[in-house]
């Protein structure tokens, strides 16, 4: 199959996929990713309006709607647009690549016949700490950075603050958990999106205006009074480049050194230096970081 082929198939099955999304709500055979996307923010939304951690914040907070947009943006309107074909020629780059320097296929590690439960066990610490190195290069990373700023642009913290991001994140996280996946360990992924589905409840459930640390189970889940302090404006002096980087699993910032809570965070000032200036429309965040720089 060459290029232009995997293109126009990329294409046309991204459509065909988010048509079914739309059209079969009670997903026949599967869970239905859009409708469970819209079911957990409705509740957790319903949630943050009975039971506000920061009483003083709208209803409808600051950047709401844009926030919103973003989810769906992120999650199914740039695939369709162009990140499905994108990603599929850049496999299929990859896999000439590694054809030329002797690679064959398999994997270093293969769980494809470990019990379903295991896999998915094993699949969701791996991810989440692949994903875990690749937020603390967004941070370490000038470059990376700049894209990244979009996120930690929201002054205001609810649910779906959790997909305002650059779509050029994507391509960031997604080559390195398919590294991870196809190249180092093998899985079987009738079961694994579930994990993905999980992992979107709890980046929710983070971001949410919402009094939740989970006692002692915050020592291996990321909370909202533990994320409050990732989008602090101000770093301490002891964590110059940003702390709190877990996604899912807060063990990973206890582990190596990059977990700071200091109080619960409440009523801290979100951003960054200068955000002021920064731009608040969706997209002229989308533009910013392809700006040259004065």
């Amino acid at each position: 199959m060459d290029y232009l082929e995997v293109i126009s198939s990329a294409y046309e099955s991204s459509l065909n996929y988010l048509w079914k999304l739309v059209t079969d709500p009670l997903g026949k055979g599967y869970l239905n990713g859009l409708y469970f996307l819209i079911s957990i923010s409705l509740i957790i939304w319903g949630l943050e309006v009975l039971l506000p951690w920061r009483r003083n914040q709208n209803r409808i907070r600051k950047d709401f709607w844009m926030d919103t947009f973003y989810m769906f943006f992120n999650f199914y309107i740039f695939d369709v647009i162009a990140f499905a074909a994108l990603v599929k020629v850049t496999y299929l780059l990859f896999s000439d690549f590694t054809a030329i320097l002797g690679y064959k296929g398999g994997v270093l590690v293969d769980f494809s016949n470990v019990h379903w439960l295991t896999q998915m066990a094993l699949f969701f610490v791996i991810i989440d700490f692949v994903q875990w190195c690749v937020h603390m290069l967004l941070h370490r990373v000038p470059f990376l950075w700049r894209f990244h700023k979009i996120h930690h642009s929201v002054k205001e913290m609810g649910f779906a603050a959790h997909l305002r991001y650059h779509f050029v994140e994507n391509m960031v996280y997604r080559p390195a958990k398919y590294v991870v996946v196809s190249l180092l360990f093998g899985f079987q992924f009738e079961n694994i999106f579930y994990i993905y589905y999980i992992s979107v409840l709890i980046g929710h459930l983070n971001h949410a205006n919402l009094n939740l640390d989970y006692g002692p189970l915050r020592y291996l889940l990321n909370n909202p009074k533990m994320h409050i302090w990732h989008h602090a404006k101000e770093f301490p002096k002891s964590h110059p480049n940003g702390m709190n980087f877990a996604i899912s699993l807060s063990i990973w910032d206890y582990l190596f050194g990059t977990s700071y809570v200091p109080s619960s965070g409440r009523d801290i000032e979100l951003g960054f230096a200068n955000d002021e200036h920064y731009p608040d429309s969706f997209f002229g965040q989308l533009i910013e970081p392809f700006r040259k720089r004065k």
